[in-house]
């Protein structure tokens, strides 16, 4: 209660400054939040968002609170459709209890086998894709922003040599709490089990689980290398962020504050993805310099995974609950790697939805 009424009252502040400063342009403010740590890629992408806006010199002002300072994820969220909050960043999951769409981020390695200027083109392009998810945040009074991604990945770490799938029979994995992240797990044959996050470390050091699943640097921060012999690049979801901005305010913008604003993003979103490709491989030599052994796999696994009946119904259960968007991914996903390298990109992918509907 106390941060929301924080988020109100900088909110108030700052329309009081737009409607009745004194400087010889009029300021507009816009209160942004996120829940991202000190130094990680999310706040340092925020704030090179607000040093763009602000170096351009318009009158548009990025107010910044990292951290969690006016909340978690899913209250920003809320403060960000009623307008108490303008801009907000974080993971795709939290997303999904809001609009349902985002869901699809939750396909299991539906980008696992595309580089990361093929997803830039399918998530921030002019894709069928980018159209429809940006359609769905409007549905939930919010203005997608963006997607900042660049094939890095959620891993998985264990106490056993993750060579083939038949290894992750009985794999005891720690994973959220999401019905989509465990059905697949469960499809490949482990047994996920949802802990608390404070709970991991320990929980693995005594055996209470014996793997679990993370972005390198998250793996890195938690020290896991200490208590996990194993780092296996399932790549089975996408480390993304999104960035959103309360639709009603974003429309009310001057014209000119929305370009400096877009700009500024897409800009941000450009300059942060080298430097995620080097968070990640950073991450894993620490973890490897930390006597884990890194399994990679090439693509013939990942299609394995993606033949499994138990992974084809649950594609086939997003893409009704989002609408048809999984299979639009998964289109567009093919569709850009043909017109990026029409000689090596994949032939076009048979989603897991429709092999499914083929079967029945």
């Amino acid at each position: 209660m106390k941060k929301f009424i924080i988020a109100l009252l900088v909110c108030v502040m700052a329309l009081s400054s737009c409607a009745f400063g004194a400087s010889e342009f009029e300021e507009t403010w816009l209160v942004t939040a996120d829940t991202t740590a000190k130094g990680a890629a999310g706040q340092v992408f925020v704030q090179l968002v607000q040093e763009k806006v602000k170096a351009a010199n318009s009158g548009l002002v990025i107010d910044y609170f990292p951290n969690g300072e006016l909340g978690g994820d899913a209250d920003l969220l809320r403060q960000a459709q009623k307008g108490y909050i303008a801009i907000m960043l974080c993971q795709t999951a939290p997303v999904v209890s809001f609009i349902p769409e985002v869901a699809v981020f939750d396909l299991p390695m539906v980008f696992a086998r595309y580089d990361g200027d093929t997803i830039d083109k399918v998530l921030n392009g002019d894709s069928m894709f980018h159209q429809k998810m940006a359609e769905a945040y409007e549905k939930a009074g919010l203005h997608l922003l963006g997607f900042m991604q660049n094939a890095t990945y959620r891993l998985t770490t264990a106490n056993r040599d993750l060579q083939t799938l038949t290894d992750f029979k009985g794999l005891q994995v720690r994973t959220m709490e999401n019905k989509n992240h465990m059905d697949f797990w469960m499809a490949i044959g482990a047994e996920p089990t949802p802990l608390p996050w404070a709970e991991l470390y320990i929980s693995l050091q005594n055996g209470t689980v014996n793997a679990q699943e993370n972005a390198a640097d998250t793996c890195v921060g938690a020290h896991f290398e200490e208590v996990q012999n194993f780092l296996a690049c399932t790549n089975h979801i996408l480390y993304c962020n999104q960035i959103c901005i309360n639709d009603k305010l974003y429309k009310a913008l001057k014209p000119e504050h929305r370009a400096v604003l877009d700009k500024a993003v897409a800009e941000a979103l450009q300059e942060m993805r080298p430097r995620l490709e080097e968070i990640d491989k950073s991450n894993k030599e620490i973890l490897i310099k930390g006597n884990m052994k890194m399994i990679e796999y090439d693509n013939s696994f990942f299609s394995d995974v993606l033949d499994i009946q138990g992974v084809k119904d649950l594609y086939k259960r997003i893409d009704t609950a989002t609408n048809g968007l999984a299979n639009v991914l998964v289109d567009s996903l093919a569709a850009a790697a043909r017109q990026s390298a029409p000689a090596e990109a994949p032939a076009p992918a048979e989603t897991p939805a429709e092999a499914t509907t083929a079967a029945e």
